[in-house]
């Protein structure tokens, strides 16, 4: 009981430690809100709200029918414009694209004789230019596709392919982009605090009054460990309910619960990793470098970013040995599919022994620099 009540104090004043670090708080707070946000949505992978203006030289049914494709919530109405307000739309920002559809443009199609029609791209808007211009050509294509096929007959097909897409219908990105990157954030977070944690211990001489006290190696560890395990666990508790299936309206059809109690056990081998890479540093600056370098990896190669399938067999075998290809496995399995725990218990047990593992390496390289 000794020894729990210590674990208990020790991890209370690790908490209140926190408490008053404002920049942690501050990295806390937009790592799990606007850093989550930010990377579901700072690049749309499809238009949004794009502005076009429309030179319509033709009037006819066809050129009509192609205004009317373009609809929300991926294109404004078209604006129709004249030749002359082309160039200066473009110039003032007023149009992201500007489609020019020539006189005759219908009666060419209908005679075969392969008209253009001008778009012109303001590449300055990134995000939806290069998007944008995709989708446009396919919209044009698909209006005058269906467009002949009332005059010219559909070509039958000798073999038709029917797509089903599970468990994102649209294949919108930002799913995805959410929860992995709360994914991310748990790895990234949970090795900074308790590093961090351990280099302030070190840099306000706090740890030597600890030393002197009736308290063993393990108990300073492991307080340590559940306090900034705990931190992580509920900031990524909150971002999944409020930021992503709130303000990013990203569906998760699994059981947050069991996700988190993935993550718990995620959690273990993260912090322990932290603990180690601050027995190494001597100082702040030195923990960065070392989480950079080794964060990096982790989370290119865990399958977060690529599936592991397509990695070299010899970074498959090895990367077995990161709780983050566990991990990711885990998560994307319950938050995307909807798995339980008869499907999840491998990635269960393997983060359980990998975290034992880190965890008690750490304490191994702990107690050695602490005498």
């Amino acid at each position: 009981m000794r020894k729990l009540s210590n674990i208990l104090q020790l991890g209370i004043k690790e908490l209140r430690s926190l408490y008053r670090d404002p920049a942690l708080l501050l990295l806390i707070a937009y790592a799990f809100t606007v850093g989550v946000y930010s990377s579901a949505a700072g690049v749309p992978e499809m238009p949004h709200r794009a502005t076009i203006g429309l030179v319509d030289e033709d009037r006819s049914q066809l050129s009509i029918r192609i205004a009317s494709a373009f609809q929300m919530p991926y294109f404004l109405p078209p604006a129709p414009i004249t030749l002359e307000e082309m160039d200066s739309g473009m110039d003032s920002a007023r149009y992201t694209f500007t489609l020019n559809i020539p006189p005759k443009f219908q009666e060419d199609v209908l005679a075969g004789r392969q008209p253009s029609i001008q778009l012109n791209v303001d590449a300055t808007q990134v995000s939806q230019a290069f998007t944008g211009a995709g989708h446009i050509q396919r919209i044009i294509g698909d209006e005058i596709g269906e467009f002949l096929q009332r005059f010219r007959g559909a070509a039958p097909q000798p073999v038709e392919a029917v797509v089903r897409i599970n468990y994102n219908p649209n294949l919108v990105t930002s799913w995805f982009g959410a929860v992995n990157e709360v994914i991310n954030q748990i790895t990234l977070l949970s090795i900074i605090l308790t590093g961090a944690a351990l280099i302030r211990e070190r840099e306000h001489g706090t740890i030597e009054h600890l030393l002197v006290m009736p308290i063993t190696p393990f108990e300073i560890m492991f307080a340590k460990v559940w306090a900034m395990a705990l931190v992580v666990l509920v900031a990524s508790a909150f971002a999944l309910r409020f930021i992503v299936e709130g303000w990013l309206q990203v569906p998760i059809p699994g059981s947050i619960p069991l996700f988190l109690g993935g993550a718990v056990l995620h959690l273990f081998a993260t912090t322990s990793m932290g603990i180690f890479f601050g027995t190494l540093a001597r100082s702040m600056p030195q923990l960065g470098l070392l989480i950079i370098l080794v964060l990096m990896p982790l989370q290119i190669l865990s399958g977060g970013v690529s599936p592991r399938e397509s990695m070299p067999e010899a970074v498959q075998h090895i990367m077995l040995l990161a709780p983050t290809t566990h991990f990711v496995e885990l998560a994307q399995a319950i938050l995307f599919r909807g798995a339980g725990a008869s499907i999840i218990w491998p990635q269960l047990l393997a983060l359980a022994v990998i975290g034992s593992a880190f965890f008690f390496g750490a304490l191994s390289r702990l107690r050695k620099s602490l005498h």
